[in-house]
């Protein structure tokens, strides 16, 4: 087991699949840490190095991830909301943000807008 940030990954999973795995890292993020820290696409993590671990892990701390981007996230809704702008009062109503239709498919536009925005 290697421990990074805080987790327990094992060393036979994938580097890439082991740094998408944090709220807030998707796969172009991913993509330029590993070729920051010359790190190939296809190897494990328990093919790194100490040095690359404690690299990526330093790395990892500077960055906004997990609770602290859920709780930047819904205090910008929250911001929204209170100025009464027009995208927090669709934020409120749990309909579309960013102009996507409503006429037909507003239930799935409102199902997904809600589990979405929760995070």
């Amino acid at each position: 087991m290697v421990f990074i940030f805080g987790v327990n990954f094992p060393e036979s999973r994938l580097v890439a699949r082991s740094l998408q795995s944090f709220y807030g890292i998707g796969p172009q993020v991913c993509t330029r840490l590993m070729a920051r820290f010359h790190v190939h696409k296809t190897a494990k993590v328990g093919a790194l190095s100490d040095r690359q671990i404690n690299d990526l892990a330093a790395e990892l701390s500077t960055m906004t991830l997990e609770n602290d981007l859920r709780r930047q996230l819904q205090q910008n809704i929250k911001r929204l909301r209170d100025l009464g702008t027009y995208r927090g009062r669709r934020h409120a109503m749990n309909l579309p943000v960013r102009g996507q239709r409503t006429r037909s498919q507003i239930m799935t536009a409102r199902k997904l807008n809600k589990i979405e925005r929760i995070g």
